[in-house]
């Protein structure tokens, strides 16, 4: 094996300390991904007023269901690439590195259109506050227009923690949010250029973060590097990558329309409800960073695992991983129960914007442990080939029996807080469904006659 190849592989060495290292820069990446997407909302709030923190805050979601879709099939481009990297077959390694590039250009260019085009349609669908509507569709073309470097991001970092390197990853991320930031005060705080400019620093930091990775996917060992003129769908890999990354994505958007459907009914209590959530959305994605990495560590752990034929280790993987995820999460969601007002107080806006975000966070915040322990099995199954499971779990617990929920309880019970509440309950629910197929299945045992074709 080449330097790259033993010094990524999970498949050797403490289990502990093979996940919880990859884990660590993950955290560290995603925290420093969270500074800067939560910078464009610290700075509009304080320097362009409740409206525009308001319109930043509505495109939310909307960008999360178009962007969804791909960052799932990103996920299954990386289980294919690392049970073909624990496996040592270099040859359908290269293969499928390539593959995914390729396919990845295609998906940033169809979901740049995506965005372009039915933007003005799902806003209104939604809902939109008229008073924000505008500055939400600026701030939602601009982002678009460079969702071609976020796609390519989320593939080339995949492909790199696919082949056990989360530490690059950080460091891109760290200088892509510090570019971030500084434009934003650049362009807000110091030129007031308004909503538009929060997502012009955006897309511009993204697009960096994008180019130092093919950087460094072009220097990689020789067995793992990335040459340009190989970049290409090839028929046989490309089918292996969209039966993974297919029900991964389509599961990432319908929980995203879900959440657009949700995000619909907080606007109907006003812009000051949409732009407390939305703040209080900011501080929710630090109390997740540990859910998504141990699930992402996870992903990679057990293909890896799996395609080197290493069941046992893989079993006992998943069991410490979701320990250890469920245990943070409950930690940073009692943080932010008893913290929520100082740190909401931070993004500005009115009294009652913050009542609001307070409200939201002492309603979720303690069962974060339930949300990280979904994930986690989501991530297992994964790594397992088993994507459409969590797909089904999720589309049904998530989207079905929440939109459910919120459409019979908000029409009796007109109060924000059932719609919070909806979060919590489908957790649960999952959380049941997950622990049942897990110990009644034989998700991993039953993968020892599989073979995965090169």
């Amino acid at each position: 094996m080449s330097k790259i190849a033993s010094s990524t592989r999970m498949t050797e060495g403490p289990i502990w300390k093979r996940i919880v290292l990859f884990a660590i820069p993950l955290f560290w990446g995603h925290l420093f991904q969270q500074f800067y997407n939560t910078a464009d909302t610290l700075i509009v709030g304080n320097f362009l007023g409740s409206n525009a923190l308001a319109a930043v805050s509505s495109s939310g979601s909307l960008i999360m269901l178009l962007v969804g879709l791909f960052n799932g099939i990103s996920i299954g481009a990386s289980v294919i690439i690392g049970k073909y990297f624990g496996a040592g077959n270099m040859k359908a390694l290269r293969r499928a590195i390539h593959t995914t590039i390729g396919f990845g250009l295609c998906c940033g260019v169809a979901v740049t259109l995506i965005g372009e085009i039915a933007a003005p349609q799902i806003l209104h669908l939604m809902g939109t506050p008229d008073e924000v509507l505008v500055n939400s569709l600026v701030y939602f073309r601009i982002y678009f227009m460079g969702a071609l470097g976020f796609v390519m991001y989320n593939f080339f970092m995949g492909i790199l923690q696919a082949l056990g390197d989360s530490r690059h990853p950080l460091i891109y991320l760290m200088i892509s949010s510090a570019t971030n930031i500084t434009l934003d005060l650049i362009l807000i705080a110091g030129f007031r250029f308004g909503v538009g400019a929060a997502a012009l620093a955006t897309t511009i930091s993204q697009f960096l973060s994008a180019f130092l990775c093919l950087r460094q996917l072009l220097h990689n060992p020789e067995e793992t590097r990335v040459s340009l003129k190989d970049i290409r769908l090839d028929r046989m890999m490309l089918p292996q990558i969209v039966a993974n990354g297919l029900p991964t994505g389509v599961q990432n958007s319908i929980i995203s329309l879900a959440n657009v459907f949700v995000q619909s009914k907080i606007n109907k209590f006003g812009a000051l409800a949409v732009a407390g959530c939305g703040s209080y959305a900011k501080i929710e994605g630090f109390g997740f960073l540990p859910v998504t990495c141990f699930s992402m560590a996870l992903t990679t752990f057990i293909s890896q695992n799996l395609g080197a034929k290493e069941y046992d280790r893989a079993k006992k993987g998943s069991v410490f991983g979701v320990i250890c995820s469920i245990t943070l999460a409950e930690l940073i969601g009692l943080l932010v129960y008893t913290f929520a007002p100082t740190f909401l107080s931070l993004f500005g806006g009115s009294e009652e914007v913050i009542a609001f975000g307070v409200t939201q966070a002492r309603t979720i915040s303690l069962f974060y442990c339930l949300l990280a322990y979904s994930h986690c099995m989501a991530g297992i199954l994964r790594g397992a080939g088993r994507s459409t499971v969590p797909m089904l779990v999720m589309m049904i617990c998530w989207c079905l029996i929440r939109v459910s929920y919120i459409s019979i309880a908000v029409h009796f019970i007109p109060v924000i807080n059932v719609v919070f509440w909806a979060y919590p309950i489908t957790w649960t629910l999952s959380s049941i469904v997950f622990t049942v197929y897990y110990f009644k299945s034989d998700w991993i045992h039953g993968l020892e006659k599989q073979k995965f074709s090169a």
